[in-house]
């Protein structure tokens, strides 16, 4: 039987609980969300190679290899970063037009071939080269900022070919003005960086700015003051794996991962990070003041905010510039979900279950203010190495997110302009005969919390019933279903062996009141390191 729905039930969550509870837990595969578009797809990917290139060498180029885990978008270009998780990534950055919609095109390596080092050896780690890129950021000065790990074949023997870095390009130019190398004091043994945020709130000049970097291996937020030149780390438990959530799962497919923090994203109204690892079921956040102010003294704890708990494991996290909700994109669920953490309102933004299989990266633009570009792949296939080459593997969706209130969108920081017309002729969803149309989740102490619970603002000092949820009349636990809390009787995640479910945790103590806009005093902050590292320019 399907539900009938109710004052507190979002009426497409309504149907779309009905469609999986008849269609006994699976939507079609071509099911297509409501105003998700499909900007880009490949099955495997190519590069525009040069005439000299060695392509039939699958340590150059292996294209079962190749898959897109960073996205920045301009106003005609596409750049994508493909890491060296595995051998034959002949390019680790790219770029495509954005002109055209729906098609596969051919990846142009940027800024030029002579970057790569893809099974080369005669290269210095002084050169400008890039390795293995996770993620890429785009400044307010038409800048895209390169994290590169440095680590190659990082799924497989794990090499650390050279330091990592930062190069900051000019998007005018396409030449690299600057270079910035870490410390040693910042680095671990097995240091893997793989995703940043640009932190411009109080920027007087363009790298008068706050870097926040992921260590995924060894966990931790590295902070890099650009105005300053001069890094520091911090760590914190709730950077580091939790093992009962190693194994992911989509659709078929199990695979396990014990990756630290490296869903990353910056509320820059709030001035508030949010951060997740991989391998747990739970969101957290810290304010930008703590970040800033220094390595902290021995002994003395990061002040991190249990934000709340999600369905399933997840990667990409973005900032709505509406309202401040947080976006989401639970892996299990092959769903992008918002949550707002001011009022507890919830909704489900798309879910495909071929479309959004593993959303690896999420970022709003200045081009088109209000739209999410996601990077959405099949990183489970090649992890598993059961690549099916005759799917599409690697994708680029579009999403235009709702409004918060029709008519007055709240503006950024630092003049950017966020202001999203009524029928924006350059970016909207209409001219693909494709418009998302929201309607928010009614907020009540019944609501049908379909992917996030927040403790902060429910139950603050236990998780013992993690869920608010709506009684869904008959249905089978045993089947897979994404708008179904889990612990109505869902057996994934596996239970915990070693402690009760409902045992609270030291994360659990981390929850506080809804995050404020700022913090009421920046931390004192301790001496940092006296010694300046290489910021250097390039002209």
């Amino acid at each position: 039987m399907c539900l009938k729905p109710t004052l507190a039930m979002h009426s497409i969550l309504a149907t779309a609980l009905c469609l999986l509870l008849w269609s006994n837990g699976r939507l079609p595969v071509d099911a297509q969300a409501p105003g998700l578009q499909v900007v880009k797809h490949w099955k495997l990917l190519g590069y525009n190679f040069e005439s000299s290139a060695r392509a039939s060498d699958p340590q150059f180029y292996n294209p079962e290899n190749v898959l897109i885990t960073g996205i920045a978008v301009t106003e005609d270009r596409i750049f994508i970063a493909t890491p060296k998780l595995f051998s034959g990534v002949s390019s680790t950055v790219s770029w495509v037009s954005k002109a055209q919609i729906g098609d596969s095109p051919t990846l142009q390596a940027y800024p030029d071939w002579s970057f790569s080092n893809t099974a080369r050896s005669n290269f210095n780690c002084s050169d400008l080269i890039l390795t293995s890129v996770y993620r890429l950021r785009i400044d307010s000065c038409n800048r895209l900022w390169l994290l590169d790990a440095g680590i190659s074949r990082s799924l497989e023997d794990y090499e650390i070919t050279c330091p990592p870095k930062i190069l900051v390009v000019d998007l005018n130019t396409d030449r690299v003005v600057r270079r910035i190398d870490f410390p040693p004091e910042v680095l671990r043994g097995e240091t893997l960086f793989t995703n940043m945020v640009i932190d411009e709130t109080t920027a007087k000049s363009c790298d008068d700015v706050f870097v926040y970097i992921t260590d995924t291996v060894e966990p931790g937020i590295i902070v890099y003051d650009s105005g300053k030149d001069v890094t520091w780390r911090h760590s914190h438990p709730a950077m580091y794996p939790d093992p009962d959530f190693a194994q992911s799962e989509i659709h078929n497919d199990r695979f396990v991962l014990m990756d630290g923090v490296v869903g990353l994203t910056f509320d820059e109204r709030k001035g508030v990070v949010y951060f997740q690892p991989l391998a747990t079921d739970r969101v957290f956040s810290v304010h930008k003041n703590v970040l800033r102010g220094g390595p902290l003294p021995s002994g003395q704890m990061l002040d991190v905010k249990l934000v709340g708990k999600k369905s399933s494991q997840g990667i990409g996290l973005a900032v709505s510039p509406f309202d401040g909700s947080l976006i989401f994109s639970p892996l299990t669920e092959t769903a992008i979900a918002s949550w707002n953490p001011s009022n507890n309102q919830q909704s489900v933004l798309a879910h495909d279950r071929d479309k959004l299989q593993f959303v690896a990266d999420m970022t709003t633009t200045r081009a088109e203010p209000g739209v999410i570009y996601a990077i959405s792949s099949k990183f489970h296939r090649f992890f598993l190495k059961n690549l099916n080459p005759n799917e599409y593997n690697n994708r680029i969706v579009r999403l235009e997110l709702p409004h918060a209130k029709p008519g007055a969108p709240k503006r950024p920081l630092l003049g950017h302009p966020l202001t999203l017309t009524t029928a924006p002729a350059h970016n909207s969803l209409l001219h693909y005969n494709l418009y998302n149309t929201h309607v928010h989740a009614q907020s009540t102490t019944n609501a049908l919390q379909t992917y996030f619970t927040s403790p902060a603002l429910t139950t603050p000092l236990t998780t013992k019933t993690p869920y608010k949820f709506e009684n869904a009349g008959i249905v089978n636990y045993g089947l897979r279903n994404p708008f179904t809390a889990l612990n109505q009787g869902e057996a994934f995640p596996p239970t915990k062996a070693t402690r009760d479910n409902y045992q609270r945790s030291y994360l659990d103590t981390l929850v506080g009141g809804p995050v404020t806009t700022a913090a009421a005093t920046a931390p004192a902050a301790p001496t940092p390191y006296s010694n300046r590292h290489s910021g250097y320019y390039y002209h």
